[in-house]
């Protein structure tokens, strides 16, 4: 107990609180992406139910992870060479969840190309619609990964577990809150789906870089999803006006 009063007067602890918050959060956008985009391809009736699962998931994994610290700071020991190159566990996680991510957007991608014939849509819905199972599946081999980069992250900003377990838990509980707006606007707006694609494709090659030991500055990535956003955005807000104007144009013939 006087352990947390010290920690609750300590205006550095408050710092890295806040600071390891912001860091929790930003980091959970990839993971939050994945979950709007996967489970908006189920049923209607299921989408919310497989968000919260997915969450939820990634909340019970990073806690779970904090608790076994000692363990996870030493998935950055090397356990073999190749060609000089020493790979960890936390290399290995990160180049698998890559190419997963990289995998699946791809081929998320080409789905949306190549669409099927409109008089199959309707026999074969329901190998199109991804199922339950596979979706939480995939969204707990996502989590994992997400959530080791999260936790090693928290480790190396602040050492001390409360201020790591409070930040986990806003961030998570901020990621719960933002899943329905995000997915409604991810589903609502068709254009966004590639571009949210095109951004898991690059946070998959960024986790592969890394796997193999390039450093690749966070900043610079989530700077050029700013940017995309911004200008689809622009996007967006340009189509709406236009297609008000031409619905008033009808309307006044």
């Amino acid at each position: 107990m006087d352990y947390l009063l010290q920690l609750a007067a300590s205006p550095a602890a408050w710092v890295a609180l806040a600071t390891l918050i912001v860091m929790e959060i930003v980091l959970g956008i990839d993971n939050l992406i994945f979950i709007s985009i996967l489970t908006n391809k189920l049923p209607e009736q299921y989408r919310t139910k497989a968000r919260r699962i997915g969450i939820g998931m990634a909340l019970i994994l990073r806690l779970g992870l904090l608790g076994t610290i000692a363990y996870i700071v030493q998935l950055t020991a090397p356990v073999f060479e190749v060609l000089g190159k020493a790979f960890s566990w936390k290399d290995m996680i990160l180049i698998a969840g890559g190419l997963f991510l990289v995998w699946k957007a791809t081929s998320e991608i080409h789905h949306s190309m190549t669409p099927q014939p409109e008089e199959k849509t309707e026999s074969v819905s329901s190998k199109v619609t991804l199922g339950f199972a596979a979706a939480i599946g995939q969204i707990l081999m996502l989590d994992l990964v997400f959530s080791i980069d999260s936790i090693i992250t928290a480790v190396g900003m602040t050492e001390h577990l409360p201020i790591m377990v409070i930040a986990v838990v806003v961030a998570v509980l901020v990621m719960l809150l933002a899943s329905e707006p995000l997915a409604k606007f991810i589903n609502d707006n068709p254009t966004v789906v590639m571009l949210a694609l095109a951004f898991l494709i690059m946070i998959g090659m960024t986790l592969i870089a890394e796997g193999f030991g390039a450093h690749v500055p966070k900043g610079y990535v989530y700077a050029a999803m700013a940017f995309s956003a911004t200008v689809e955005t622009l996007n967006i807000l340009a189509r709406r006006v236009r297609e008000k104007r031409q619905a008033a144009v009808a309307k006044s013939l």
